[in-house]
C-alpha cells in the first residue's frame, strides 16, 4: 500500500476559459494532515472537488486511498469523508435522524446506523441535542454535526473545505480540539483553509495554490523560514530619538525603517543580529520605552507570496466551483 494517502499529479481543471487548476502537484502522507491555503479563487475548493469524484479534472491524475478517482469512483466515495464550508444536514430532521439516514444511505444495517448515530452523538458532545431538530442548533452544533456525518463511515482519509468558516472563536477552538483528536487515530486530513492559524495548529505540512498553482509547499515552520522574517520594533520618546537610534543599526545586522516614533528592523539573522542590534542602539545612550520582538508568521509567508492578505469567509464554498 501506498505510503500516500492522496496523491495528486498534474491535475488540470477549466471553466471555460478559467483555468481553476493548471496542474497542480502534491502528496498527503497517511495518518497526516495537509493544509490547503490560498485565497479566493486559488483552487483549493476545485481541488477538494476533484479528489471527492464530485468534479471530473480535464488532466493529469488524482489518487486517493490507492483509487483512481476518474476509473474508480465509487469506491473512492466509499473511502472518504467530506465536511464542506456550510454544514450539509437537513434542519428539519433531529441530529440523530441525520446520521442515521447518513448510516442508511451508507448501506449500513439498521443496528450499525442506530449504533454509529450513538457514538458520533456522543463523540461531539451532542448527545442531550440529538432529539432535537437541526434548525434549533447553534452555528457550531450543526458544523458538529456536519464533520460527524462525514464521518459515519469511518473514512480512512476525510476532506474538509473551510470547516469553520463563520464560527466564533470558541465554536472554532472546539472543532479544532476534535479534528486534532481524528488525526491522533490515525485518519488522514486534507484541510482546504484561509484561518491561517488553524493551518498552523493543525497541519503537518501547508500547500500553497494561487491562480490554480502551487507556489509553495513545506512545514509551517520551513515557509516562515524562507518567506518571514524577524523584526524588532523599538519605540522611543520622540521620532527625533527614533531616527538616531535607527542610524546606529549598522546596515549588515538588518534593515531599520521608521514609522513615527518607532524604529523597525528587519534582521538578517535571528539570534545574532538581535543581540548585536540591541547593543547598537544601546551604544547611543536613547533607551527605547518599548521593545517588541516579531517573529515571521503565516501571514507574512501569505502576504509574501500572494501579494494580498488572507480574507476568511469564501462564499462560493462547495458550490463554487472555482475557488
Amino acid at each position: 500500500m501506498s505510503e500516500s494517502a492522496v496523491v495528486v499529479d498534474r491535475v488540470a481543471k477549466s471553466f471555460g476559459k478559467v483555468a481553476a487548476l493548471a496542474g497542480i502537484d502534491f502528496a498527503v502522507p497517511r495518518g497526516t494532515v495537509l493544509g490547503l491555503l490560498g485565497p479566493n479563487g486559488a483552487g483549493k475548493t476545485t481541488a477538494v472537488r476533484v479528489l471527492t469524484t464530485l468534479l471530473r479534472p480535464d488532466s493529469g491524475r488524482a489518487i486517493v486511498d490507492g483509487l483512481d478517482v476518474v476509473r474508480e469512483p465509487q469506491r473512492v466515495r466509499e473511502r472518504i469523508g467530506l465536511a464542506g464550508q456550510y454544514a450539509a444536514v437537513d434542519e428539519n430532521l433531529t441530529g440523530a435522524e441525520n446520521l442515521f439516514l447518513v448510516g442508511r444511505l451508507n448501506h449500513l444495517g439498521k443496528s450499525d446506523s442506530s449504533g454509529r448515530t450513538r457514538e458520533l452523538l456522543d463523540r461531539f458532545d451532542l448527545s442531550d441535542a440529538g432529539g432535537r431538530t437541526v434548525r434549533t442548533y447553534s452555528g457550531g452544533m450543526r458544523r458538529r454535526l456536519d464533520l460527524a456525518a462525514a464521518l459515519v463511515n469511518r473514512p480512512s482519509v476525510l476532506f474538509l473545505d473551510e470547516p469553520t468558516t463563520g464560527l466564533d472563536p470558541r465554536s472554532r477552538g472546539d472543532l479544532w480540539t476534535v479534528i486534532g483528536e481524528l488525526v491522533a487515530d490515525g485518519t488522514t486530513l486534507l484541510l482546504s483553509t484561509q484561518y491561517l492559524e488553524e493551518a498552523d495548529r493543525l497541519s503537518d505540512r501547508i500547500v500553497v495554490i494561487d491562480h490554480g498553482r502551487v507556489i509553495a509547499e513545506g512545514t509551517a515552520g520551513e515557509l516562515k523560514a524562507s518567506f518571514g522574517s524577524t523584526r524588532l520594533e523599538l519605540g522611543f520618546a520622540d521620532p527625533d530619538t527614533a531616527a538616531r537610534a535607527a542610524r546606529a543599526v549598522p546596515i549588515a545586522l538588518g534593515t531599520a525603517s521608521t514609522d513615527g516614533a518607532q524604529v523597525t528592523v528587519t534582521l538578517v539573522d535571528d539570534a545574532k543580529a538581535l543581540l548585536e542590534t540591541l547593543r547598537a542602539v544601546d551604544s547611543t545612550g536613547f533607551d527605547p520605552v518599548t521593545v517588541r520582538l516579531r517573529e515571521p508568521s503565516l501571514d507574512d509567508v501569505f502576504l509574501s507570496l500572494t501579494g494580498r492578505v488572507a480574507a476568511p469567509g469564501d462564499p462560493g464554498a462547495l458550490a463554487g466551483a472555482s475557488a
